[in-house]
Parts: structure tokens; sequence; C-alpha cells
């Protein structure tokens, strides 16, 4: 049956994600500027996969996320208190008198949740209006809280262009989620299964050329690295590491359901990296610029080694259907 082999195809890309991802990387960082000419392709992959993953969605299910607010504070905590201080922390402890290098591991945490948390969610089986309602209620308060994180931390005062954030918000995520909520509000669930079955596979396949392109995308920034350079990029892969690590001990720390925990693990975990690029580029000198564009090297990566993790703690829940609230 035409269905059966989607369904075989998107649980091997699914079983391949540790391997596929890296390798997505390794092929981008070589062929380097050759994929830069792709960028354009990004906003409609993930518009795609946006899609894909609000299929099964409801208004009714956003409604119950908005009626028990608990986790969506609970993950702009973790995005916007806990982890800025531990980045700012971290960044004093490891790089005395080097300020602005430390200002860079802050600005990589401040930064609005990754629009890419959604996919990966989507492919653990997350809660997926909570991730929306996370999404959507992060980058719309980035304006505000990114700029006042610099200013308490460092006394910089920044001004980001708002529209460009809107702009990739609604291109990426507010209307494919709302096409992709409002065909399930109108088709029986059967067509919506066959729908995310012939949809999933190519969603991934979507996921591998992300990252293959921003891996194009960084490595010029890596061109004469030296021990101090690689001692960065190593401290943004720990900071990164711990973001996820964190976000998860704090989702079970509060007794969330598996579908919570796997979306705090991704939102607080995952970041808006072209954004915190772009403000990098425009107020900042180099040295702040390296410690934000050196997360495109590893985000991707620590998400699907994160959802080996969660896959392998919870696999006796995995067919659970997650909650709508806690």
């Amino acid at each position: 049956m035409c269905f059966s082999f989607f369904d075989r195809a998107n649980r091997f890309l699914g079983k391949m994600m540790p391997v596929f991802i890296p390798g997505s990387l390794i092929i981008g960082m070589v062929l380097g500027h050759r994929l830069t000419g792709l960028l354009f392709l990004v906003p409609w992959l993930f518009a795609f996969m946006t899609f894909t993953g609000s299929i099964g969605s409801t208004f009714k299910q956003l409604g119950a996320v908005v009626r028990h607010p608990f986790p969506v504070l609970l993950a702009l905590g973790v995005l916007h208190l806990f982890m800025p201080l531990f980045a700012y922390g971290t960044g004093h402890l490891l790089f005395p008198g080097h300020p602005l290098t430390t200002t860079g591991f802050l600005l990589s945490a401040a930064i609005p949740t990754g629009v890419t948390s959604f996919v990966w969610v989507m492919m653990q089986k997350g809660n997926i209006p909570l991730v929306l309602t996370v999404i959507l209620i992060d980058t719309l308060l980035s304006p505000v809280v990114v700029p006042l994180t610099l200013l308490l931390f460092v006394g910089k005062n920044v001004h980001i262009e708002v529209w460009p954030l809107m702009q990739d918000l609604f291109t990426m995520i507010v209307i494919p989620s709302l096409l992709g909520i409002l065909f399930s509000q109108f088709t029986q669930l059967e067509t919506q299964r066959k729908a995310a079955s012939v949809l999933s596979p190519f969603s991934k396949i979507g996921m591998f050329l992300v990252v293959m392109i921003n891996g194009g995308v960084v490595s010029p920034y890596l061109r004469g690295m030296d021990a101090h350079v690689l001692f960065i990029i190593l401290t943004v892969l720990f900071i990164s590491a711990c973001g996820y690590l964190l976000s998860w001990l704090i989702g079970a720390l509060f007794h969330l359901d598996r579908g919570m925990i796997v979306t705090l693990t991704y939102s607080g975990g995952m970041r808006n990296i072209s954004a915190g690029s772009v403000i990098a580029v425009t107020f900042f000198p180099a040295q702040v610029v390296l410690p934000v564009i050196s997360g495109m090297l590893f985000q991707q990566v620590l998400a699907s080694f994160f959802g080996t993790l969660l896959s392998s703690v919870y696999r006796d829940k995995k067919t659970e259907k997650p909650a709508a609230s806690s």
C-alpha cells in the first residue's frame, strides 16, 4: 500500500536522524558559500514543516493551553531568566577579562526560542499547541525582552527591527500553523492521518536541507581557527547542551507530562540564531558575533541527540497522547 511506504520511510528517517543531522551539517560546511544562494528556501522549508506538524491540532487544544498557562510561563522563565543568567555566569567564569565574548554568550541565550523547536516537538510527539504558543508569545515579546536583558547585564541599549522578526514568525509559524489547524478542523481523522503519513518524510528531508544550508552559512566564521576560538566554540556547545538538559530537568521537577517535558526541552534548548546573528552583527564587534553564530554548529545536532535520549527514557510511554494541560 502507498501509505505504508511513506510510513516506513518516515520511521527510517526518524531512526537515522542522529546520523543524517550531523552528516548534513558536515556536507554544508564542506560546500560552504556554494549553499548561501539557497538561503531563500529556508523560510519555505520551515513553513512546510510547520504545516505538516500542525495537522491533527485544533483550536480547542490551543484554548486549553491558554486556560492553563503555567507551562508557558515556565518555558519563558527558562528562556529569559535561567538560561541568560547561566550563560552570563559561564562566560564570566571561563573568560575573565573578555567582556565582549561574555556578551556573546549572553546574547546567544537571550534571543527568542527557535522556530525549529516546533519541528522537533512534532517529531518527538510533544505538545504541539504548547510549543506553538511559546514560540508565538516569545517572538512577540522579543523586541522588549532581548534589549532589556542586554541593558540589565551589559548596559548596552539596542534596537531590534521588529518587522523582520514578525515577518519570519508569520511566514514560518503563524500562517502554516493556522492552515494546518484549519485543515484538521474540516477533515476526518483518516484524512489527517494519510496527509501526515505522506508529508512527514518530506518534512524530515526539509530539516536535513535546513541544517546543510546553515552549515554553509557558518563555515566562513571558522576560518583561521586557533585555540581561543576553539575554546569559545566548545563553551557554546556546553551552554547549548545545558539549555536542553536543564529545561528537561525543570520540566521533570514540576512533574509535567511527557509531552510537556519534550516541549520544554526543545523550546528551552533552541534559539532563533538567525535573529541573534543580525543583532550581533548590527550592534556589536566580531568578538560578540562568534559565540552567537557558533550555535548553528550544534543546535540541530544536540536536538537530535536529546531526541534519542527522550525516546529512550520515555520508550514505554511513546504512544501516549500528549495532554494539552497539566
